[in-house]
């Protein structure tokens, strides 16, 4: 009688930790919104804007796939709570910093806190779905899209406004994701004990040969490096870019991210469901390579076009990571956790390497020509042709 229980797709735990990671992606995003008063407070350069990035990715990719794989294994419902309140001792530290190596420290506390975040959220949407994973996983990853989305615009009209120092408003923001994920932690520990024995069935499902799933997880792999490296470009370097090519002022630059990201946050919601209905290689095909066109013209466009070929580039490319998690967790039945894990501090990792390396170029060339160089990057989706059709190997 408890198999109805199992399939129901609990709406309000979804919309739960949708709501607290679009809290943890806000405090995340205010860290590359607030760069232009750091680079000028501080007289930092491009590189060093990158290391920032780099310290704060570094410690989320590092951690992630320790944290999944731990959790697999010992599960903490309330482990959620713990990582937000990391990410609130950041941002705290973040507003007082006065020094370089402070500031890398802060951002390393939140890349701490989201690190323990992500993998036990990931999981908690995949236990909520009902068994529809990607609409579940988009429902997840759509809340971050907002929170990263909403950043710059709070950034723009709070903290450029009043300063540094105004990052310590947003500890409201981590202590409503606190209550809101101890709420989360009772139902993640009543669910545990509710359905002990799941996780020994899911992992009695048929395993691909070890060849393919290394293949594919290595192909993935690449896709991550190819979305994360341009995605980098846009929400490290975007508003620099507008600057030094447009003339706009730092206000506009940061209303013209919210465009781009505003569609990555409608394409995250998207490629879930689209992934249910028509299988999740068909979205990682559209989303990778579908984006060429756009990131190719992107660098020849005046202002009216850039910005407008931000939305599809935003919407297209938003709406692989979804369908590239769920078809992982798929190809590694019963590892939730170490392959959410790994996939997002992956992608993490990408990002924070990307920015530091996207950096060094801009210094040693300049910010038009990284974005020429970043333009060729979705031509590696041309790699989804060797991934196999997991979705109709295990449908439902």
């Amino acid at each position: 009688m408890a198999a109805p229980a199992v399939r129901r797709t609990e709406f309000d735990i979804l919309l739960f930790i949708s709501l607290s990671h679009g809290l943890n992606d806000l405090i995340q995003s205010l860290i590359p919104s607030i760069y232009p008063i750091l680079k000028q407070d501080y007289a930092l350069d491009f590189g060093q804007i990158g290391m920032i990035t780099l310290a704060f990715y570094l410690t989320a990719s590092i951690l992630q796939p320790v944290v999944g794989f731990w959790t697999d294994k010992h599960p903490q419902p309330f482990s959620l709570a713990i990582g937000m309140t990391m990410s609130l001792c950041g941002l705290l530290l973040l507003s007082i910093a006065s020094t370089y190596p402070m500031i890398l420290l802060a951002v390393s506390l939140v890349g701490t806190g989201s690190a323990v975040f992500h993998p036990e959220s990931s999981r908690v949407a995949r236990m909520a779905s009902g068994g529809r994973h990607g609409l579940a996983q988009s429902l997840f990853q759509v809340g971050g899209n907002a929170g990263t989305a909403l950043g710059p615009i709070l950034a723009a009209y709070i903290v450029l406004a009043n300063g540094q120092k105004s990052v310590a408003w947003f500890s409201v923001v981590a202590l409503a994701g606190i209550m809101i994920l101890s709420r989360v932690g009772f139902w993640y520990r009543a669910k545990r004990r509710a359905s002990a024995g799941a996780a020994k069935v899911a992992a009695k499902v048929a395993a691909l040969p070890r060849p393919v799933v290394v293949r594919s997880i290595a192909i993935l792999a690449v896709l991550i490096f190819s979305k994360f490296f341009y995605t980098a470009s846009m929400a490290s370097y975007y508003t620099f870019y507008l600057i030094d090519t447009f003339k706009v002022s730092v206000k506009d630059a940061q209303l013209y991210l919210f465009v781009y990201l505003a569609a990555m946050a409608v394409g995250t919601f998207l490629g879930g469901p689209i992934g249910d209905r028509f299988g999740r290689k068909f979205v990682i095909w559209l989303s990778i390579l579908g984006v060429l066109p756009f990131t190719l013209a992107l660098p020849h466009a005046n202002l009216f076009w850039t910005v407008a070929l931000t939305i599809p580039i935003g919407l297209i490319l938003a709406s692989a990571f979804s369908a590239i998690v769920v078809y992982a967790q798929d190809l590694v039945p019963g590892k939730v956790g170490m392959i959410a894990g790994l996939f997002f501090g992956f992608a993490f990792g990408m990002g924070g390497l990307g920015a530091a390396i996207l950096g060094e170029i801009a210094d040693r060339t300049s910010i038009g020509f990284v974005y020429n160089l970043c333009a060729f990057l979705p031509a590696l989706g041309l790699l989804t042709w060797f991934l196999p059709n997991v979705g109709k190997l295990r449908h439902g």
